[in-house]
């Protein structure tokens, strides 16, 4: 049973992920004045100041065929239906979906049919029910929700289903990737998956109680930011954002050397904020970027300049200590507060910095430590 939980909440995880391709795809052809929301009516909504030109989106990832029974076509036409949607705001109402149209569907030519032929087409798909299977107690789900399209106004029925279009064998995650990396253009190819996941990374904080939102403004203030930073030919340091670890993330790495140094001298309060900075370097060093080995070159050289500095800051510390926990926190807090040496004409950031104090602590090999031993 842990193992179902365990797939069901991927599922779900990876058909939302899915969903937010879908909206932050459609943030590259806003116009002015336009916005992609979330959530709001549906899975995502173009919206604009004129109804005609904004389109209501429900995204599905599915394998199976989009059949005359199939639940994504008659769910999305039901909830398109209630009274809390307003179709009037929109132009448009597709349902996205990476299904196939199933061999023997009648929804094939539904693109190109008018109101009155697709009224025909779902009338005729729920005419085969037998009437045993309609009685209300022993309906399916998919009766349920057919009944519920076929029992509404039909003059609100026909008005919507001239706005609706199937949009079928949608591009999966990987092709969609692809997609959104061609209009990155002038990014490095070992740049593209950074770039992309900052975008995604954007989109998601975006999300408030109230409301989740990607101005056209927004969107293009963050991928003049995100193009200036991974254009650059040059070399350039990653993000550093001062991540915070969480109580999981300490518990896994507790029993590193660099961690239990800091608990050596009671410190613990820094811990958080050591193992962030750790986990930011990690990350980095793992990212690759497209001057990626002059990173790597770069971080070595600067590291062994980094320990040299603390041998000395050491060495003063223990010429003037007398009480060794509190000259050790003294040490660590010098240490950690300064602001880091230049490398070449460019300053780094400061977790960086500390990032790479906590790695040559962890190297057991160098001897390191906090505690300053009178």
């Amino acid at each position: 049973m842990k193992g179902q939980t365990k797939n069901a909440a991927l599922t779900t995880a990876l058909a939302f992920h899915y969903q937010v391709l879908i909206g932050l795809d459609k943030c590259f052809s806003l116009e002015e004045g336009q916005s992609v929301w979330f959530e709001k009516d549906g899975d995502v909504s173009l919206l604009s100041s004129n109804a005609s030109t904004s389109c209501q989106i429900e995204v599905k990832n599915y394998a199976a065929p989009l059949t005359d029974h199939h639940e994504n076509l008659w769910k999305t036409l039901k909830n398109w239906l209630e009274p809390e949607f307003d179709h009037t705001q929109y132009g448009l109402l597709v349902l996205h979906t990476t299904q196939a149209f199933g061999v023997k569907t009648r929804l094939k030519d539904w693109n190109t049919q008018t109101v009155d032929q697709r009224m025909g087409v779902l009338e005729a798909i729920f005419s085969e029910r037998k009437e045993d299977l309609l009685d209300r107690g022993k309906s399916s789900q998919i009766i349920k929700l057919q009944r519920a399209v076929m029992s509404s106004d039909k003059t609100l029925r026909e008005n919507l289903l001239g706005k609706v279009t199937l949009f079928t064998q949608a591009d999966n995650v990987q092709v969609l990737e692809k997609m959104i990396f061609s209009k990155l253009i002038g990014v490095p190819k070992n740049n593209l998956g950074s770039y992309l996941n900052n975008l995604v990374g954007f989109v998601y904080a975006q999300a408030t109680q109230k409301s989740w939102v990607v101005s056209q403004h927004a969107f293009i203030t963050k991928c003049e930011e995100l193009t200036a930073l991974f254009c650059k030919k040059e070399f350039t340091f990653p993000v550093f954002s001062g991540y915070e670890a969480s109580e999981l993330e300490i518990g896994l790495h507790q029993d590193k050397p660099f961690v239990q140094k800091i608990y050596e001298i009671e410190h613990d309060e820094m811990i958080a904020d050591a193992v962030g900075n750790w986990l930011e370097l990690q990350n980095s060093l793992f990212e690759e970027l497209d001057e990626y080995p002059l990173y790597r070159d770069k971080t070595n050289v600067y590291q062994n300049q980094l320990v040299k500095k603390y041998k000395i800051a050491y060495s003063s510390a223990q010429l003037e200590a007398i009480d060794v926990i509190k000259n050790s926190k003294l040490l660590y807090n010098k240490i950690m507060g300064e602001q880091p040496l230049n490398m070449g004409n460019d300053i780094p950031p400061i977790e960086y910095k500390n990032g790479l104090l906590h790695d040559a602590m962890d190297d057991e090999s160098r001897n390191l430590k906090w505690k300053v031993e009178i």
